[in-house]
This record gives C-alpha cells, sequence and structure tokens, in this order.
C-alpha cells in the first residue's frame, strides 16, 4: 500500500516554522478568491475571538515584556481584518440584491442590531465608533509608544552602567548580568515596534470609513443598475450589509486598540493590570465614604434621578463597610506563633574562595566597544593572536587574559594585573589614534600630548582625519585598540618568567615527551625536581632568553643534574649551550656583534669582589655601584643611539652578578659573557663602562 511522504524540506519543520507562512497564504486568499457566507461567518466570529483573546492577556501581562509579541500580533490581526473587509465587500456588491442574509447571518444581525430600523442613525453610530477607534484609543496608545520608545532608549546607557555596577560588585553574576541587558534592549525594541505598529490600526480605522461608503455607493449603482432594484430596497440592503460588515470588523479594531492602549499605557509592577485597579481604586474606604455622600446627595437634589443616584450611594457605602471591616478584621492580632527559625548563615567553605585571575584587563566603560564584538570590537581577536605570537617565540603558552569592564576606572582608562595586582595602566581614547613619535619627525602635531603607554615615547591623540597626515610626517599612527594590545604585549614579555607557573612546565615537558619519552623520563623526577627546573627556566625568562629549545635545555640539565642542583648553576651552563640562539635574539643580522665592555681595572675589582664574597651577588662598594649603574645606563643609551641593541660583554664569573645587579638600572641592557659567544661571530667594542668612552 502506497503511503503519502511529505517533501524533505516540509518534514523536516516543525509546525510553529511553517505556521507563519500559512497565515500570510491564507490571508492573501481572502482577498483573491471568493468565500462563501458560511466561510465569512466562521472568519468573523473568530476574528471576534481572536480580538477578545488578545484583550484579555493583555490585561493579565504584569510587565510590557511579557507580551513581546504584540506588535506582530497588530499587524496579523489588521491584516485579517482587511482581508475580511475585502472578502466581504466581494459578496456584499455580487450578492447584495439577493437580500440581507448575502454575505451570511453575521453580518445581517450586527446590521440590523446597530441599525435598529433607522438607517441613518445606525450610519451615524458607526461612525462615531470609528472616530472613537481612531482619534481617542489608537492615537492616544500610539503616542504613549512613541514617548515610552524615547525615553526607554534614552535611559538605555544608565541602565547599562547600572547593570555593569551591580556585576562588578557581585551582587549578580555573569548569566544574570546577560538578562537583563537582553531584557533591557528588548525593551526599546518592543516600545518602538509597538510605535510602528499603531499605524496599523490608525490606518485600519480609516479604511473602514472607506469601506462602508464603498460598499453603500457601489450597493446602490449595481443594485440599481445591474439588478433592476428600487431605490428604497437597494438602500434597504445594502446599507444593511455595508453597515454591518463595517461594525463586524470595527468592533474587533476597538477591542485589540484598547489592549494596545492597556498594554503600553501599563507601569509595570508585580500585578497584573486588574489587580492594580482593584487595589488601588477599592483600597481605601474612606475615598469610597466621600464618594457614596457626594452620589448621594446629588441624588437628593430635586428633579434629579432619585432612584439611580441613591442605591448608587447605597452600594457604595455598602462596599465601603465591607472593606473597612475586612481590614480591621486584618489588624486584630492574632495568636503569637512561635519566632521562626532564622536560618543561621551558612558556614565558610572553599567555594567562597575565588581564583584571582593570572592576566585581567580591566577598561573603563568608554573603552567597552573594543572588547564587545556585536559592536565591531576586535580587541580580543588581537589578544589571542598575541598570545599565539608569544608561543611561538617566547616558547610557552601564556595564561589566558580575563578581560572584564571597571566603573572605577577613568571613562577611557584600562589596567594591565597580574595576579590580581595592578602592573600597568593607561589611556586609550576610543574612536582616535595615537601618534607615536620614533625621533625623525617632521613637524609637530596638534592635539593632546601624552606617552606611548608600552614604551614610554612621545605621542599625540589625534583625529581619524589627520591619519594619513601624521604617517606623512613620519609618526607611527595606531588606534586605540592596538595601543592596548601592544601595552599588554609588553607586559606579558616582561613578566614571562612569572606566568611560568608549574602548571605551564608540566606542559612543556608534557609536549616534549611526545617526541623524546626517554629524555624527560630521565630528567624528572630522577635527578631533578620539577621546581628546579621551572627554577631554571624562570631564570631564563627573566634575563630575556628564549626556551623555545627545550630540547637542549633538558639535554643539559640532565647532562650536568648529576653535578649540581643549584638552579643559578644550572642557569648559567644552560645559557651557554643556548649561546647561539641568545646572539641570534640580540643580533639577528651578521656576523659582527657590537657590544659594551668593562674597563680592565674595573673587571678586575669586581672579579676579586666575586671571589671574595664567593657568592652570585657581588657585594660593590656603594659609590662604585652608583657609578657603574649610571655610565650603564649613559652607555646604552648612545648604543640605543647609534641602532645598536645594549649589549655588555663581561667574564664568565660576573655574569650572573652584573646582570642582576644592572637589571633594575637598565632594564633593556643585556649581559652576556665570553662562554656564550659562539665562534662564527666577530666581535667589535664600541663603549668601555669604567674607562674612556
Amino acid at each position: 500500500m502506497n503511503t503519502f511522504k511529505l517533501p524533505v524540506w516540509l518534514s523536516g519543520m516543525n509546525g510553529s516554522a511553517i505556521a507563519a507562512p500559512l497565515i500570510i497564504i491564507m490571508l492573501l486568499s481572502m482577498m483573491i478568491l471568493p468565500l462563501p457566507a458560511v466561510a465569512l461567518d466562521v472568519l468573523f466570529s473568530f476574528n471576534i475571538a481572536l480580538s477578545i483573546l488578545v484583550l484579555l492577556v493583555g490585561l493579565q501581562t504584569k510587565k510590557a515584556l511579557d507580551f513581546i509579541a504584540f506588535p506582530t500580533v497588530l499587524l496579523v490581526t489588521t491584516m485579517l481584518r482587511l482581508s475580511l473587509n475585502v472578502a466581504s465587500t466581494r459578496v456584499v456588491l455580487t450578492e447584495g440584491h439577493t437580500g440581507p442574509d448575502a454575505a451570511g447571518k453575521v453580518i445581517e444581525a450586527f446590521g440590523h442590531f446597530l441599525i435598529g430600523g433607522n438607517y441613518t442613525v445606525g450610519l451615524v453610530v458607526f461612525i462615531i465608533l470609528t472616530i472613537i477607534n481612531f482619534t481617542v484609543v489608537t492615537k492616544g496608545a500610539g503616542r504613549i509608544a512613541e514617548v515610552g520608545a524615547r525615553f526607554t532608549l534614552d535611559a538605555m546607557p544608565g541602565k547599562q552602567m547600572a547593570i555593569d555596577a551591580d556585576l562588578n560588585a557581585g551582587l549578580i553574576g555573569e548569566d544574570e548580568a546577560r538578562r537583563r541587558r537582553a531584557e533591557v534592549s528588548q525593551e526599546s525594541e518592543f516600545y518602538g515596534a509597538m510605535d510602528g505598529a499603531s499605524k496599523y490600526v490608525r490606518g485600519d480605522a480609516i479604511a473602514g470609513i472607506l469601506v462602508i461608503l464603498i460598499n453603500v455607493i457601489g450597493g446602490l449603482v449595481v443594485g440599481i443598475v445591474q439588478h433592476d432594484l428600487a431605490f428604497a430596497d437597494a438602500v434597504k440592503n445594502y446599507t444593511l450589509l455595508a453597515i454591518g460588515d463595517g461594525l463586524v470588523a470595527q468592533i474587533p479594531s476597538l477591542i485589540i486598540s484598547i489592549a494596545a492602549g492597556v498594554v503600553v499605557s501599563r507601569v509595570a509592577n508585580s500585578e497584573d493590570i486588574s489587580g492594580q485597579l482593584i487595589t488601588q481604586l477599592f483600597s481605601n474606604p474612606k475615598v469610597i465614604y466621600v464618594t457614596a455622600g457626594i452620589i448621594g446627595s446629588m441624588g437628593a437634589i430635586p428633579g434629579m434621578p432619585h432612584f439611580a443616584f441613591l442605591m448608587l450611594a447605597a452600594i457604595m457605602a455598602g462596599a465601603a463597610y465591607i472593606i473597612s471591616e475586612q481590614k480591621k478584621s486584618a489588624e486584630v492580632p492574632k495568636a503569637e506563633e512561635p519566632p521562626a527559625v532564622v536560618a543561621e548563615p551558612e558556614e565558610a567553605s572553599w567555594d567562597d574562595v575565588v581564583p584571582v585571575d593570572v592576566v585581567g584587563l580591566e577598561v573603563g566603560y568608554r573603552l567597552i566597544p573594543l572588547v564587545d564584538k556585536s559592536q565591531g570590537g576586535d580587541l580580543l581577536k588581537r589578544i589571542k593572536g598575541l598570545r599565539k605570537k608569544f608561543a611561538q617565540e617566547v616558547g610557552f603558552l601564556a595564561p589566558t587574559v580575563h578581560i572584564r569592564d571597571n566603573l572605577e576606572l577613568r571613562p577611557s582608562g584600562y589596567r594591565i594585573t597580574l595576579k590580581g595586582v595592578e602592573i600597568a595602566n593607561g589611556e586609550s581614547n576610543y574612536g582616535q589614534y595615537l601618534a607615536i613619535n620614533p625621533g625623525m619627525v617632521t613637524e609637530t602635531l596638534p592635539g593632546p600630548q601624552t606617552t606611548d603607554p608600552a614604551f614610554g615615547l612621545p605621542a599625540v591623540w589625534i583625529d581619524a582625519a589627520s591619519r594619513d597626515h601624521a604617517q606623512m610626517a613620519g609618526y607611527t599612527v595606531v588606534d586605540a585598540g592596538t595601543v592596548i594590545a601592544t601595552h599588554l604585549n609588553h607586559m606579558i614579555s616582561m613578566h614571562a618568567a612569572e606566568l611560568l607557573g608549574r602548571e605551564e612546565v608540566q606542559s612543556l615537558l608534557d609536549h616534549i615527551s611526545k617526541e623524546s619519552p626517554k629524555l624527560v623520563e630521565d630528567l624528572t623526577p630522577k635527578l631533578l625536581s620539577m621546581s628546579v627546573v621551572q627554577k631554571v627556566l624562570q631564570n631564563l625568562l627573566t634575563e630575556g632568553v628564549h626556551i623555545r629549545d627545550m630540547r637542549t635545555i633538558v639535554e643539559t640539565l640532565s647532562e650536568h643534574a648529576v653535578n649540581t642542583q643549584n638552579p643559578s648553576e644550572l642557569t648559567a651552563l644552560v645559557r651557554i649551550q643556548l649561546g647561539r640562539a641568545i646572539v641570534q635574539q640580540l643580533f639577528p643580522v651578521g656576523n659582527e656583534i657590537s657590544v659594551m665592555a668593562l674597563d680592565n681595572g674595573l673587571e678586575r675589582i669586581l672579579l676579586q669582589a666575586t671571589q671574595a664574597n664567593n657568592v652570585n651577588g657581588t657585594a660593590i662598594e656603594p659609590s662604585l655601584a652608583e657609578t657603574l649603574a649610571r655610565q650603564a645606563e649613559m652607555i646604552a643609551h648612545q648604543q640605543e643611539q647609534m641602532g645598536m641593541s645594549p649589549v655588555l660583554l663581561v667574564a664568565s664569573p660576573l655574569r650572573a652578578a652584573l646582570s642582576k645587579f644592572l637589571r633594575r638600572a637598565v632594564p633593556r641592557l643585556r649581559v652576556l659573557s665570553h662562554d656564550e659567544l659562539p665562534d662564527s661571530k666577530t666581535i667589535r667594542v664600541t663603549n668601555l663602562i669604567g674607562g674612556q668612552v
């Protein structure tokens, strides 16, 4: 037996996915295809039921966003009414000569009910209903939606900042913050959509007036000219049909307009609209008593309708009495109940200990677009690229950078943290460019003067229009995101040793063991502990030596671990084996290396001090130490002015001590020993420290 199967594209769609296309097709079909009177009865009844359903749903909402689909509902219901108008107009004009029930029983019943035997009165009443819908309800709801959209949009930045403040204060979590931001965005979109959707209802009211005029005039022409009806019979049939048709469409329109006004005019709280009306209108018995007294006084005036006023006054007075009695009974103290057991605060647990971020970046609220993908921010992408480049150059993967906004910072400020402690800060003007002076510019640019936060070079903030001009003048021009990314990269490179934790060292060894498992197995934990290996690697990173060649490092440690476990001595031995890579890192081009050196007399003094102390830290006389640091800074600056790397070449016993001593005075200075230089390099001493320059 053959079975019918749906097409693949249709069977993969659920009911909700095909509902919207079916509704559109149905509405278009109603406008094009003729409908029998029975179908019109069913559809007009459905239209009335749908409008009542929408009104009741609107009354039950506690806030506007509870009925977020309302703008779409307005559009669909309006199109439904217009489609029914087109379909009924076709039937009225083609079959109206047969009698008042030509367009169905619903139109006939509404026509008889409103006209009541007087066509003029019926027409006037219909126009009044349409005017009320158009000028009062719909116009008012549209105005409220327009103002609501404007004020909601103006309040968005403040609401967003309040959400960020609660998030930074720990009052809410990330999920709640995202939910609130989405709600703020939906609220502005809802009122904006309601402002536009209300225009549909206003247009529907105008169309209703035009449709009834077309039906009356067109019906008279068709009935008298085509069907030879008497004028009185034509007026009776077509006027009743036209007014009935207009009324059966305008009543749902009026109900929908009231629902729109109710939804956009309410002030959100924990109650629905019915609860708000009951609570706020009939909660004060004194007000009801006064109202009953005024109505009763009006009923006592001669000539007034005594029965209606006095009966209403009695009903209101009785209602006030009942409400007051209910309040008194509610205020009667109940039997004392045992005090509720107050839940004791939970004991502190390890869940309350929140680990600090290894590397963090905090930005002011004006810099949020740089880290927000929805606003075109690409700083997150750049940071990912920086981490990848760092891993390729230095030799290990730096921890993830955690980014958050901080309202305590200046609007355009940012700060970089390491293990929860600030290590750098700066400012970056979103939308502007930083023109950095590398020392060879041809003119001075106007604008706020500042310094490059990463390297301290003089710079100026400029607009996008001045970018090309600044580049022609010799400036290096970067955008706000690049300023932050460069500063972050510089600080990560400077603190690479602190970023290399036990977990990163283990990951490095695991990575090597995939290719050389025996090499790692022989080193740790048989020969060296993990802490010693970590300390050696940190010593190398502290002095700016990359650890990409982990194979050489592990082999050197394995070879000399049987003789010493001292991390400093092992570091010196590893540096000798990495000498070619170290020199290549400092002098990437050419076979000649230009270095600074110590004066022979100064070098002998320092060697004697080293041998006397027999420690890595050389005890230098204070005045000599000050002179050494000052001359090293001066000569390093001269090296940089000549375009050379500031490198000091010393005897092997002095290298570690001088590197540690000069690191604080001249952070950019690198200290090499003679043992670390490969034989293929030619040495040229350009300056002497402690002698004549």
